[in-house]
């Protein structure tokens, strides 16, 4: 069965380095894995990398829209390759779990986030897989907004690399296991 895992960010050097790129990284982390190369997907406003990961095929993909309009390359490329919303794994990053923190789960709220709120409006469901990336909240009476187009902190680089290969492993399990088990491991780490 054929999956898509969507990466969520936002596209350009000026958001490279910050939390809300943090499903780019994980992308990209997956695509380093299999020596794969990005290519552009023109009609669904997205670069794609294909895959096979436990025999089966997976679409990796980081939308070229910003965040708030992801909505519109994940339903774009879940329409052209005829997948259902099961069919397709989120990665997102979470102010709501601690930095590095990882979860795994099918369907709930948006949680305020921008980007989760457009796929659950092209996807007309809520009933998609996600995989959580912690970044804390922000400091003080910081705004939300800033605080995730804000680069990470010296004291978070420090151990970026290691938070985005777990949660690529967590991507892994959880199309190897399915859900349910992949939450098992993944969870109690």
């Amino acid at each position: 069965m054929t999956m898509i895992v969507a990466g969520l960010g936002n596209p350009g050097p000026k958001y490279e380095a910050t939390r809300h790129n943090i499903g780019f990284l994980v992308a990209d982390a997956l695509a380093a894995r299999n020596n794969a190369r990005w290519a552009t997907h023109k009609a669904t406003k997205s670069d794609v990398v294909e895959l096979r990961l436990n025999g089966e095929n997976v679409v990796v993909m980081k939308p070229r829209t910003y965040m708030n309009l992801s909505g519109q390359s994940v339903g774009g490329l879940a329409k052209y390759l005829k997948l259902s919303p099961g069919q397709i794994v989120a990665i997102h990053d979470d102010l709501d779990l601690d930095f590095g923190a990882i979860r795994l789960k099918l369907g709930g709220g948006e949680g305020g986030h921008n980007g989760l709120r457009s796929l659950t409006s092209h996807l007309n469901t809520r009933d998609y897989l996600r995989v959580r990336v912690g970044i804390g909240r922000p400091p003080g009476r910081m705004d939300v907004a800033s605080y995730v187009l804000k680069p990470f902190s010296k004291i978070e680089r420090d151990t970026l690399g290691v938070i985005v290969e777990e949660a690529a492993d967590a991507v892994e399990l959880l199309l190897e296991l399915g859900l349910e088990a992949a939450q098992n491991r993944v969870h109690a780490r």
